[in-house]
């Protein structure tokens, strides 16, 4: 085709157009489209967030909007725009050209990524681009329409309620299908480092760089194997597993919840002279086990009236699966115990302190379920059973063997069980042929991707790993300082790590274990004080 109407060309402009070949002409208007940077406005705070504080996520950026073809085989079917940001590289003498980020998802928005970078050392030398992804946040936003019955929530189902779980997976599926117009099936990992190719042309680099958490591991991936020639140094963080695309890497979500509730109730077995939850994993597992079921029936009510969630026995799985940052383990045994004193205390005296109550929202927030219009499309892209029978027998296996953090909700159908529409095309077969080496960076009990599949990434693509032991967060660059200073010196030097290199995590806390010496420390200031000391210390295990 000829330019796309409504596109900007920019004349006299460094001319980067796609190495695909065959389909240069058509696309050659929007990878020379010409970018028009403001200053971001930050708008609208979102509900539950403070003005000031969400423009800060926006200060001293530039933003920009760009136009993308919502179907890259047929160029002339439709036009999607792209929000972008920017922050200059802080040392131009030493610029080494753009650095991409994305925060994971799918669906995770990254406009704001490159301040959460700003005092980071790969702010000197380039700039940082953030972008939110077709469908999600400033771009074109795809919709799911909201079910007309709540969605229940259990990390142990009933069979009743596996049957319930399975109807309003077969719910959400008509609300997506309703609302996701012409854009559904084109919301895809393929297209959208599609548009990141778009992207690096309008910026008028040949080459970007790409540091990606999470779900971003697995698009950085397929675009170096889309478009190899114009990746250098690409860094995936906290790896998804390529060959758990997307209901294996559901499942093992609640694996390693399990393997974290484990490792703290091994820690907590051997104090038990301090905390009095049993001393051995399977006495604590025990005592637990029963506060859980007394939850259940009776939740201990959320110490502000209309403020909080009551703590049941979802909210109480969700807490010991999901206490995987080491130095707050001496928090995390304190708020489990007031839990269990709530929920023995006869009735009227069943409360907790409104300290522990600002401590569990501020460590653990409060079980939403939440809606998003671009994950349940992405994660159709792979191949899902269509067998309810299958995904309700997974389900009663999880909610025995693995009942922690989500516990049998990740074992459960999906939308994609029902989904009766065509993915556009096959997944990208991965591979790393024709750029550099990069890092992968994978964790011990990472909570979101468990650890396993960061070797099998670097394995796939011949990178090098990172592991960090005994760690337990979800998205190591720029909380953990050894996987930090490396990534630093692959990004900013172009020196790589060994084949298989390995960092400390956080250390756990400071609490002697019993039949010890030492003498048991308690720890100053509020439960409250404390929570908002360890998010801000761990970030990373719950920033992405």
């Amino acid at each position: 085709m000829g330019l796309t109407a409504g596109l900007a060309i920019a004349t006299g402009s460094l001319t980067v157009v796609p190495a695909s070949g065959a389909a240069d002409q058509a696309l050659a208007g929007y990878y020379n489209q010409k970018v028009e940077w403001a200053a971001c406005v930050a708008g609208t705070a979102p509900p539950g967030i403070p003005q000031d504080e969400w423009e800060k996520e926006f200060a001293g950026l530039d933003c920009a909007t760009i136009v993308v073809p919502l179907n890259y085989q047929k160029p002339a079917d439709g036009n999607l725009s792209i929000a972008i940001s920017r922050r200059k590289a802080a040392d131009p003498a030493k610029r080494q050209g753009v650095l991409l980020l994305n925060p994971g998802g799918p669906g995770g928005p990254g406009l704001t990524m490159p301040n959460w970078m700003q005092e980071q050392k790969i702010a000197g030398p380039f700039d940082l681009i953030g972008f939110d992804p077709r469908g999600t946040g400033r771009s074109t936003a795809l919709e799911c329409e909201v079910p007309p019955i709540l969605p229940i929530f259990e990390t142990r189902p009933t069979d009743a309620q596996i049957a319930q779980i399975a109807a309003d997976a077969e719910a959400m599926e008509k609300g997506c299908e309703a609302a996701g117009g012409g854009i559904r099936k084109y919301i895809s990992t393929a297209n959208t480092a599609r548009d990141m190719d778009v992207i690096r042309g309008v910026l008028g680099e040949k080459k970007i760089n790409f540091l990606g958490y999470s779900y971003g591991t697995y698009l950085g991936a397929v675009y170096g194997s889309l478009f190899p020639s114009k990746l250098n140094r690409s860094v995936l963080d906290s790896s998804m597993h390529p060959d758990w695309l997307y209901y294996e890497q559901a499942k093992q979500v609640s694996v390693a919840a399990k393997e974290n509730y484990e490792a703290l109730a091994t820690w907590l077995a051997e104090r038990d002279s301090r905390y009095h939850f049993g001393k051995t994993l399977a006495e604590v597992t025990a005592t637990l086990n029963l506060v859980r079921a007394r939850l259940a029936v009776r939740p201990v009510p959320w110490p502000i009236p209309g403020a909080g969630t009551p703590v049941d026995g979802v909210f109480f799985d969700i807490i010991l699966g999901g206490s995987g940052y080491r130095p707050m383990w001496d928090l995390a045994a304190e708020l489990i115990g007031l839990i269990r004193d709530a929920a023995n205390a006869p009735e009227g005296k069943r409360k907790l302190s409104e300290d522990a109550g600002k401590a569990l929202k501020i460590v653990y927030g409060e079980i939403k379920e939440t809606y998003n219009g671009v994950f349940p499309a992405v994660s159709c892209e792979a191949v899902w059973s269509k067998d309810p029978k299958g995904y309700a027998e997974q389900m009663r296996i999880f909610r025995e063997r693995y009942p922690y953090g989500p516990g049998a909700m990740q074992a459960g159908p999906t939308n994609c069980t029902y989904a009766k529409w065509t993915p556009q095309e096959k997944l990208v077969d991965l591979k790393r042929k024709g750029y550099p080496v990069g890092l992968v960076i994978g964790a011990e009990y990472d909570p979101a991707t468990q650890y396993d599949g960061s070797p099998a990434m670097a394995s796939a693509l011949n990178n090098q790993l990172i592991s960090v032991k005994d760690e337990g967060t979800h998205g190591q660059y720029g909380g953990n300082a050894c996987a930090t200073q490396k990534i630093d010196d692959y990004l900013i030097n172009g020196i790589l790590s060994g084949s298989r290199t390995t960092c400390d995590g956080a250390p756990r806390p400071d609490v002697p274990a019993d039949g010890t010496s030492a003498a048991a420390k308690r720890s100053p200031g509020s439960l409250a004080d404390r929570a908002a000391e360890a998010v801000a210390q761990g970030k990373s295990a719950w920033q992405h």
